[in-house]
């Protein structure tokens, strides 16, 4: 099942966007944590299904919040096995249509990793998403060990700061000073940025301060489904 974490904008307060994450409860294990299923599907084809399935929802549920009057962009992550599939983009195109959602409710975000794993394909294929007005972040932004130099020709609109270096920020300079330099490269390049791992509101407020533009983490909410988290946008 899916559950939906959501992006605060630290500048109004308001919640614009939600990150989308999978979950699986077995009735024999309980809870699985996500690092290992999601390994276990990328080792397989079973990520092909899986993602189709977490588009499929999330879309679905995109819809039902906008119907409601709470329209909120949705934010899935891609791997980079998803990437190589020939109907990826049509795909997507065609659960949109379906569900009757406006492109710009959706966000892909793929990791360092995945867009370097392919250059190539990776900029095809984000350029083929932006053209039907869906959004592109990079995620886990400063751990993939990559050249910055892509950033110059990959048509993406946000950095999410990896929560590594954001749970320590207020007590490691090192972690700040690379908060600092992520917010000021997003400012710079015209890009939104969001801030992963938010728990205190110290956090929070040197965040606001640098004019990181949104945030995300347990103290604003954890992940929930759906219903919970309708139940807190009230």
């Amino acid at each position: 099942e899916l559950h939906y974490q959501p992006q605060i904008n630290l500048a109004t307060g308001q919640v614009d966007a939600v990150e989308a994450l999978a979950r699986w409860h077995d009735p024999d294990r309980g809870d699985v944590p996500p690092v290992e299923f999601i390994e276990v599907a990328e080792r397989t084809d079973l990520i092909h299904p899986l993602t189709r399935h977490v588009l499929r929802t999330a879309i679905d549920q995109a819809a039902r919040w906008q119907q409601a009057g709470q329209p909120l962009r949705v934010a899935v992550n891609i791997s980079a096995r998803n990437l190589t599939e020939p109907d990826l983009v049509q795909s997507i195109g065609r659960l949109l249509d379906a569900q009757g959602l406006p492109p710009t409710l959706l966000e892909i975000e793929l990791t360092e990793t995945t867009i370097m794993a392919n250059p190539t394909l990776a900029t095809s294929v984000i350029a083929r998403l932006r053209d039907m007005g869906i959004r592109i972040a990079i995620d886990d932004f400063g751990t993939g060990h990559s050249s910055l130099a892509y950033l110059t020709t990959l048509a993406v609109d946000e950095l999410k700061i990896d929560r590594s270096f954001v749970h320590t920020m207020t007590t490691d300079p090192t972690a700040e000073t690379i908060v600092r330099a992520i917010v000021d490269l997003g400012r710079n390049l015209h890009l939104d940025v969001v801030a992963e791992g938010i728990e205190t509101t110290a956090t929070e407020h040197a965040l606001h301060q640098m004019g990181c533009t949104y945030g995300q983490g347990y103290l604003f909410s954890r992940p929930v489904p759906a219903p919970a988290l309708s139940q807190w946008l009230a």
